[in-house]
């Protein structure tokens, strides 16, 4: 298997081919990152004698620049693995590599590859993706919309021209109208939909789990290959790293926050709300306070509850059970449509 480390930017990709090893010899490239880019790798990697089923692509998950190349790759017939910018970033300083340009940076993603062996990565279904990007764009609006909100109230508060503030209601009209369109859209997208329809009224019966949370864990959970409700919470960063060694070293636990912050963002909103109409979680979040957990531990430990509970519905295919909370101990993967 020939490895083939591409760093990703906006503009461009640097690419490092790797036949021989982490010692051997080496071919690189530098391309534009654009819709040509799939085909100029392909015909590069044959140029070499390298075949596209021999070819491991191995880049980081960063932004959005990737997904046309990535999904690009995959249709061409190349295995393609995504790596955590954190983990390839803690491989790096391992290998003492100190440099960081995105020449070097397409060697370590090539030499990450030969010596960690990641996994294949396989796109997500096409009803998955254009959820995603429906979510996305809701998000922006929602904040755009917030942001045009509060500065009206500062120019009703203030000396500000009538025109200015015409122009601001105009504007925040307009985007919450775009607002009501997306969500009109997503309610379609469900609909039209039976197994995302399915998946969602699963996760919505959880307490505490709205509808955003709910359309944003289905994307991750339909997104990825997960086997157990565990990789699920090291995935979104709430999983407890803890700090001890010997005698003298006796940190805190601390959660890893190694994934996407508006996920996050919103189990801990979700988790607040458990804890006033979720019984299951406002038990667990006074035994765990007698126990002499911090609060926000505490809270922390409600995330990831939520989580396992969101595993473990689509799973078991049932709808929460306060009276039989425990679906997510058993592996199993749940990746793709069911």
């Amino acid at each position: 298997m020939y490895q083939l480390g591409i760093d990703v930017s906006k503009k461009t990709l640097d690419i490092c081919l790797m036949r021989e090893g982490v010692r051997g010899r080496l071919k690189t490239k530098k391309i534009k990152n654009d819709f040509k880019a799939v085909n100029i790798i392909t015909e590069w990697l044959e140029h070499h004698n390298c075949a596209l089923s021999d070819a491991h692509v191995i880049m980081e998950a960063t932004g959005v620049y990737h997904e046309l190349l990535a999904t690009g790759l995959y249709l061409a017939g190349v295995k393609v693995s995504l790596a955590n910018p954190h983990r390839t970033r803690e491989f790096a300083r391992g290998m003492d590599i100190l440099t960081k340009t995105d020449k070097v940076d397409a060697w370590m993603l090539a030499c990450y590859g030969a010596l960690k062996q990641p996994e294949a990565w396989t796109p997500p279904a096409e009803e998955i993706r254009h959820l995603s990007a429906l979510l996305k764009r809701r998000d922006l609006l929602v904040s755009d919309a917030t942001r045009e909100k509060n500065r009206l109230e500062k120019y009703r508060a203030t000396y500000t021209p009538e025109a200015i503030i015409i122009s601001a209601e105009s504007m925040l009209a307009r985007l919450n109208d775009e607002l009501t369109k997306i969500e009109l859209m997503l309610k379609q997208h469900i609909e039209k939909h039976i197994f995302l329809k399915e998946d969602y009224e699963l996760l919505t019966s959880i307490k505490s789990v709205g509808p955003q949370l709910g359309l944003n864990m289905l994307v991750i959970l339909r997104s990825h290959d997960f086997r157990s409700a565990e990789q699920v919470a090291a995935f979104l960063g709430v999983a407890p790293v803890e700090k001890r060694s010997g005698t003298s070293v006796k940190g805190r636990s601390r959660m890893s926050k190694i994934g996407p912050p508006e996920i996050r963002a919103k189990l801990y909103l979700a988790a607040l709300c458990g804890l006033r109409f979720n019984i299951a979680l406002k038990s667990m979040y006074e035994r765990l306070c007698l126990n002499g957990k911090a609060k926000m531990v505490a809270i922390g430990a409600l995330m990831r509850k939520l989580i396992h509970w969101c595993f473990g519905v689509l799973k078991s295919r049932q709808k929460f059970d306060i009276d039989y909370v425990d679906l997510s101990r058993t592996q199993f993967t749940i990746g793709g449509q069911p």
